[in-house]
């Protein structure tokens, strides 16, 4: 145990402290070596540990928050006269606004900052109503990231970056604690809400982080919780002066200002848990335009390579609201085949039909429970060639497999776990299936790759795990787990891709349940090498990906950033603004040095 000194306004005598926050101020941050930065009726100033004031900006400024990295500090104020938030650096003993972040279209009630893993400032901003926006603040322009609901009359907000966790304190209700990463969906859980049993009293108003958790004011008392797991801790209730209206930390010190000033108590506070060393992030290099649905649409892409020009590649990816869209390796839309609810699309180039060669894909069609047929020409325009029927219930996930003899043979899935393996047949210029076997998981699957080379066959059942079983249908044998969920691998088991290397091949599955893509060995023992997640390039305004339902890499040099292969992701949310959901490329590259393959 470690004692955590909080200062407050409290009956009994005062413990000795570190140097106050200025005596005025209604609002402070602890600033590196002992200064502080504080906010009185008219300006925000600089305090150095001596007390004097070294720097101060005229203002009418209210809910300070700040992240120090390095020599400066980064500081957010709300204007309360121009109703919109103002960032400043404080270091050197200068106080340098930055340019303000534009108004919202609602008044401002609170605002706070989130430093993520990649070390880019997020800011908060929250209205009255409810109403709130995410912000990436950049000097050379701020960027919104997402615009998101919160509860209404929130007074408060922090956010604690070691867990991506925003606290929000809603005045009179409760005390919420919401994700603050802005990839994958939204998720809030209440800490304690007024009322409730061993709970708040009066309803939560300032906030202040501690190591692995948080403090808030309620009324005449302090109440602070304890991470524990995937939940929180409350611990027992403090006495505080009922005139408490705001709380500062300084390391393992928590500050609050009550009727008779700032002082101090000594209390049991647990050093938290090392926190597990955050997953390497990958930036993308480029994104495809936005599909043309909104919603939970765009689902899996397929890679094309061009016969002789590495840089005129397409990538061809499904909307399942509408048909197949095509891309250039920009981003850039150059076909829409408007052939329906497509969900999953697989490639394969060069197939043999005696004589004949062609460029081929598949996809599985969700309205007729079929296999599209599409061919590719060698200027990468694609065209729908044929439909061919099966008994499937809810066709779902395909992959295509491509025999050393020749031909294509295709494996689709059903919702059920069903698995159903076609040969494709090509007779008198008109497409066929011919069934050749069928097999199951216990639950249900999506994602399928298979290995062309070692006639392997790689199936994601979504809860459980990955399995391998030989793709040749003379060779069947019962599935076998390589790799079940847990850590590493975390449920939904979704898209995944074959990477076939000059030394040796990786497989790139996508754990959707934390937004990360897992490369193992696509040779047994299925060596695992990692994990990685997609973040932002906030200079080309490039946000993360997460929620990846499908994805698709090549080892082919494709020019350019991608002259060791490419990998493209569908990302479930877009963000830098919001929108429609899209396609990530990342250089396999960056992958490499990310987990140090070779």
């Amino acid at each position: 145990m470690r004692a955590l000194i909080l200062l407050a306004a409290l009956t009994g005598p005062a413990l000795a402290a570190p140097a106050l926050p200025p005596a005025q101020a209604s609002d402070a941050a602890a600033l590196p070596g002992g200064a502080w930065l504080a906010i009185d009726r008219h300006a925000l100033t600089l305090q150095d540990a001596a007390g004097r004031t070294v720097a101060s900006l005229p203002l009418r400024a209210r809910q300070l928050d700040t992240r120090t990295g390095g020599a400066d500090t980064l500081a957010v104020v709300i204007d309360a006269n121009l109703e919109r938030v103002q960032p400043l650096l404080v270091g050197g003993g200068r106080l340098q606004p930055l340019p303000p972040v534009p108004a919202p279209g609602f008044g401002i009630e609170t605002a706070c900052l989130y430093r993520d893993t990649q070390r880019l400032d997020h800011l908060f901003m929250v209205g009255k109503d409810g109403q709130a926006e995410q912000w990436l603040l950049r000097a050379e322009g701020h960027r919104i990231v997402r615009r998101l609901a919160l509860p209404p009359h929130v007074k408060h907000c922090r956010v604690d970056d070691a867990s991506a966790t925003l606290f929000v304190a809603e005045e009179d209700y409760g005390l919420w604690a919401y994700g603050a990463d802005a990839e994958g969906p939204p998720k809030r859980q209440a800490l304690a809400l007024v009322g409730a049993p061993g709970a708040l009293k009066a309803g939560p108003g300032a906030l202040a982080l501690l190591p692995g958790g948080v403090a808030v004011v309620d009324g005449d008392g302090l109440l602070t919780w304890r991470r524990a797991g995937q939940g929180w801790q409350v611990q027992p209730r403090r006495p505080l002066d009922g005139g408490t209206k705001a709380l500062a930390a300084r390391g393992d010190t928590l500050l609050a200002r009550g009727k008779a000033g700032w002082r101090a108590l000594a209390l049991d506070w647990p050093a938290p848990a090392a926190a597990a060393a955050p997953l390497p992030v990958v930036i993308p290099r480029a994104q495809t335009e936005p599909v043309a649905r909104a919603g939970d649409a765009a689902d899996d892409p397929a890679i094309w390579r061009h016969p002789t020009d590495p840089g005129a590649a397409r990538i061809l990816g499904t909307n399942k609201k509408q048909g197949l869209l095509v891309y250039d390796l920009r981003g850039r839309q150059t076909q829409l085949l408007e052939s329906g609810r497509l969900n999953n699309v697989d490639v394969r180039q060069g197939v043999a039909f005696g004589a004949e060669r062609l460029d081929l894909a598949i996809a599985t069609q969700r309205d007729e429970n079929s296999i599209v047929v599409f061919t590719i020409d060698a200027a990468g325009q694609v065209a729908e060639a044929a439909r061919l029927p099966t008994p499937l219930a809810e066709i779902y996930g395909a992959c295509l497999y491509q025999p050393a003899g020749g031909g294509l043979q295709a494996f689709v899935n059903d919702k059920d776990g069903r698995y159903l393996h076609y040969r494709i047949d090509r007779d008198g210029g008109r497409f066929g299936a011919t069934l050749l076997r069928s097999f199951r998981t216990a639950s249900q699957p999506e994602g399928c790759v298979a290995d062309d080379a070692s006639g392997t066959l790689f199936v994601g059942e979504e809860k459980r795990g990955l399995w391998v079983t030989p793709a040749d249908a003379a060779r069947a044998a019962p599935l076998k787990m390589v790799l079940p969920v847990g850590d590493v691998l975390v449920a939904d088991v979704e898209g995944m891709g074959l990477y076939r290397g000059k030394e040796r091949s990786y497989l790139v599955v996508s754990s959707q349940g934390n937004n990360s893509y897992v490369v193992l060995d696509a040779q047994a023992p299925y060596k695992v090498h990692g994990a990685f997640r997609i973040g932002i390039d906030a200079a080309a305004g490039i946000d993360g990906a997460s929620e990846t339902d499908g994805l698709e890499v090549t080892s082919a040099d494709l020019g350019g950033p991608y002259g060791q292969g490419l990998l493209v992701v569908q990302d479930g949310y877009k963000r830098l603004p919001d929108g429609p959901q899209n396609f990530k490329y990342v250089a396999w590259a960056d992958v490499m040095t990310a987990l140090g393959l070779r």
